[in-house]
Formats: structure tokens, sequence, C-alpha cells
């Protein structure tokens, strides 16, 4: 049976990101230990995100923007304006240290927000993997049109097609964006599998589903999409985990005492600086 999962809701200052794994119902998703619903929202003029310096271990970071744009500096060097249908993947490894913030051209006037952020874990044999950033343009993603439906590869393999983000699980992420009264096959080819509606009036195989929810997909059943009003959503999964993870702050990892070694690294400036953004987010009292 399929399991719906609420998100927990955090609200920004006007901006709301919705958290929906890791839950009770489900601690991760094949690969993937994180998974935020940000917006949608209109800023105001001025108004943006600003999220600060911070940094992450053991992970990749996969953003994936359906409006707005964000800009991504990391400790590599990299500096990258990510915009709707593009994909940023970075590769936490041993460890980076990154920001993200509204570009200051948008913020003349009022500029809308709508995405997902998730995290996906490392296996164990690459946790200490040297970090690494890749932005693939909107463009360079597989896409299929059919009859309404319009479905992209962002990372992994689905429908018959390959991202060419490179995974270091098998991975299941696509994108998905319905007409009225389109339809979809699900992707049955992955172990574990979930579908989160952004937006939109959808069934499942008949029955409805809320929007802004996460739906935990039953192993290898072709469930059907349908849109009964516009519908955008994200399909991900994968293989499993290769052993529980620990999760604190914006560090993941199989070891509790990598973990410790992580924040001790943090707070000592281990990580190094972020060229052009000297802010930063100090370590959580908890």
């Amino acid at each position: 049976m399929t399991t719906i999962i609420v998100p927990r809701v955090h609200d920004l200052g006007g901006f709301q990101v919705r958290r929906a794994v890791p839950s009770l119902q489900a601690r991760s998703v094949g690969p993937f230990v994180f998974v935020d619903h940000m917006g949608p929202a209109v800023f105001e003029p001025g108004r943006g995100i600003d999220v600060r310096p911070h940094p992450h271990i053991g992970l990749a970071t996969v953003t994936f923007l359906w409006s707005g744009t964000i800009t991504h500096r990391d400790t590599l060097g990299s500096l990258q304006d990510i915009s709707p249908g593009d994909v940023n993947w970075m590769t936490a490894g041993r460890g980076i240290a990154h920001s993200e913030r509204t570009p200051a051209a948008l913020r003349e006037g009022e500029h809308p927000l709508h995405g997902m952020q998730t995290w996906v874990a490392l296996p164990k044999s690459q946790e200490e993997v040297a970090p690494a950033f890749f932005h693939h343009s909107a463009e360079t993603l597989p896409h299929l049109r059919r009859e309404g439906a319009w479905l992209r590869v962002v990372a992994g393999r689905a429908y018959g097609e390959e991202s060419p983000v490179k995974v270091f699980n098998d991975t299941l992420y696509v994108a998905i964006d319905l007409d009225v009264d389109a339809e979809v096959r699900l992707d049955a080819g992955h172990a574990e599998r979930a579908l989160y509606v952004l937006e939109g009036d959808a069934q499942l195989d008949g029955t409805d589903i809320p929007e802004r929810h996460l739906v935990v997909l039953d192993p290898g059943v072709a469930h059907r999409l349908f849109a009964r009003s516009p519908v955008k959503a994200m399909l991900l999964g994968g293989e499993p985990l290769d052993g529980p993870r620990h999760l604190w702050w914006n560090f993941v990892s199989s070891s509790r005492e990598r973990i410790e070694q992580a924040k001790q690294d943090w707070v000592e400036g281990r990580f190094g600086p972020v060229p052009g953004d000297d802010e930063f987010i100090p370590l959580p009292d908890r």
C-alpha cells in the first residue's frame, strides 16, 4: 500500500519550505535522505534567499527549480547561477561549504522562486570522496513529451533515458509536468520510489492525492498519475542505502564519530572560505 507523508512546514519569513524526508514514515527513499520543497513564493523588491556559507559532508546536494534563480558559491571557487530546468549537483564528500543567494539584479523587482532541493547520501565507500561541483543546463537533460506530459530526467535513469549528472547510486529523479487530463505511467524500474506533488489536483490510480505531500509508492507497481488540473511533481528514489545514516545539521555519515569531527572542523575553519561570500552560519548549539 502507498504511504502519504505530510511534510513539516518551516516559515522563513514569508517563504515556506516543506520537508518530507526524513520523517517517521520514511528516513530515506533510495539514496535520498532529505527532500525539501521550496515555495512557491514571490519576493518583494529588495528581498530574496540568503543562505549564508555552511558546511556539508558525506552527501550530494541536488537543486532543481521551476521558477526563479539562485546563485551558488562554494569553497572550490565555484560561482554559478541556477535557473529553471537546470540542475546543480554538489558532491560534498569529505567536506565542502557553500552559500545560496538570490542574485542582486533580481532583487530590484518582484521575483518568484519554486523548486526542490534534495540530499543524496553517498555510498559508504565514497563518503570521503573529493568534493566537486557540477552544473548541467536545462537543454542537456533528457526529456520526453507525450500527450500533455513533459518528463525531464534530472538525475539517474528513467523512461529509457539517462541524465548526464554523475551519480554514485542507482538513482531516480524525474521532474513531471502534466497538462489538464494528461496521464503518465510512473517508471517502476527502481527498488524504492516516491512521488512529491508540488502543485495541482492529481490522482494516483484513480485516487485523489493532496498537493505538497509525498507518496511512497509500492515496489514494482507501474502506478498511473492523472492530472485534473495542471500538475507539477517529482518522482524520486533508487537503490536502498547500504546501511543506516546519521544526520546532524548539514552533515550525513555512516559514522557518528565522523560527524563529531566535522563539527570541530567547522568551528576551527578547516572547511576553508567561500570566495565572494565572507559570512557564515555558526555551528548550532544542538
